[in-house]
């Protein structure tokens, strides 16, 4: 008889597994056994082998999913940003902030500013927060300090809140993420100091590089030009495209083999077509197209008909998009993108695994994957999209162990 440390019984399965004939991979009355912190067995209740067991925990019919991953997150910063959301609603332009010091550049002075220790305390409550709402896996990027020190020092703090904490964190380089006050009017001599000194830097903390190409940041050839050294040290990329204009960035991500293009609310068919043919996701960031009221919505009818696999981000940071509920991003991309509660939860699922390159390991329910489950209270799987600033997780498991559960707290 087979041995194991955890079966979890008689739960709804929404296993994300695309050889089940059903949009969520639905499995009613099912069963996942975990062994050494990975998917041993997977399926009805009625087929589970016997195996012998430590502890048998029966799910009286609620609903067990993979835990949830956010692909896409800015949790590392320091400073506030309210006071310039105030201005912005009583009238004052986004320019006359920036002019005066505020903008992106508050939230650089203030993370440049402080320490490591500080950052990290401040990002901690961010994650937990995310953690209790089932997910265990999330990227964080830099991009908020915009010198080699500040950077290199979001990078080790993302690292050390993987190391504290019960979640996978994907570290993301993303130095070029706007201009510092010191290089005004050099971009290209920014680009060499990212390219030169922080890439060769973040080799073994980052495993990912990012680019802002847009009007307002990088352009085509700068953004080749990070692209190049990113991939000379061994690092994928990714991008920020489209979100303002089209500037043609996904396609040419797309075409460097790039992992994901992120925003893309100008995308167009071409850029759509590049993505398809080298396999790269559209990341939506539903969040920040709500908080910049934007009206131009991303090409979801043109991503569906490419096959383009979508994620679902919150795109959580300081100046644009201050998440901090990862299924109302479901919910968003539900209500203002046209896309299906289920397409939304296979976003923050197995397309934003596909997003970070773990789709291996995580993102559904399979034999061989990472044991890392939530379980929700709820009585549909569209539910999960549905209500506005809810959260249904009832507990939420990593490799096999319990780490959360709304009744107990944290588990030690």
């Amino acid at each position: 008889m087979k041995t194991c440390e955890l079966i979890l019984e008689n739960f709804n399965l929404l296993t994300f597994d695309a050889s089940i004939d059903d949009e969520w991979g639905l499995v009613r009355g099912g069963a996942v056994v975990v062994a050494d912190g990975e998917i041993l067995w997977v399926g009805a209740v009625e087929d589970l082998p016997e195996f012998e067991n430590r502890e048998t925990v029966n799910g009286g019919g609620s609903f067990l999913s993979p835990s949830l991953i956010d692909c896409h997150t800015h949790l590392v910063w320091g400073g506030s940003r309210a006071d310039e959301w105030q201005m912005r609603l009583a009238g004052t332009s986004y320019e006359e902030i920036a002019r005066s010091g505020g903008g992106i550049l508050s939230t650089v002075k203030a993370t440049r500013a402080a320490s490591e220790d500080e950052l990290f305390q401040l990002a901690k409550r961010r994650v937990e927060n995310f953690i209790a709402q089932g997910v265990t896996t999330v990227e964080i990027k830099s991009g908020y300090a915009l010198n080699v020190e500040g950077e290199i020092k979001m990078l080790r703090v993302a690292k050390r809140l993987g190391e504290s904490l019960p979640i996978d964190v994907e570290i993301t380089l993303l130095g070029a993420h706007a201009l510092p006050p010191e290089f005004k009017g050099k971009a290209n001599d920014y680009i060499g100091l990212v390219v030169d000194e922080m890439i060769p830097a973040a080799v073994g903390l980052a495993s990912a590089v990012d680019v802002f190409t847009e009007n307002i940041a990088f352009d085509l050839k700068q953004t080749e030009r990070v692209f190049s050294a990113a991939k000379n040290a061994g690092l994928a990329i990714k991008i920020h495209a489209e979100q303002l204009s089209n500037m043609g960035g996904a396609k040419l991500a797309a075409e460097s083999e790039a992992l994901s293009a992120d925003h893309l609310e100008y995308l167009d068919e071409p850029g759509v077509e590049a993505m398809s043919a080298f396999g790269t996701v559209a990341t939506l960031l539903p969040g920040a197209f709500y908080f910049l009221n934007e009206t131009q919505k991303p090409p979801i009818e043109l991503l569906r008909k490419h096959g383009v696999p979508i994620a679902i981000a919150s795109d959580a940071n300081p100046g644009s998009s201050p998440v901090a509920s990862i299924l109302l991003m479901a919910n968003m991309a539900c209500t203002f993108f046209g896309m299906t509660p289920c397409e939304s939860l296979r976003g923050l699922t197995i397309n934003a695994a596909r997003a970070l390159s773990c789709q291996d390991s995580q993102g559904s329910l399979e034999v061989g994957k990472q044991a890392d489950f939530a379980i929700w209270d709820v009585d549909s799987p569209a539910e999960l999209a549905f209500a506005i600033g809810h959260n249904p997780c009832q507990a939420v498991y990593k490799a096999g162990k319990k780490v959360f559960s709304r009744d107990q707290g944290w588990m030690s």
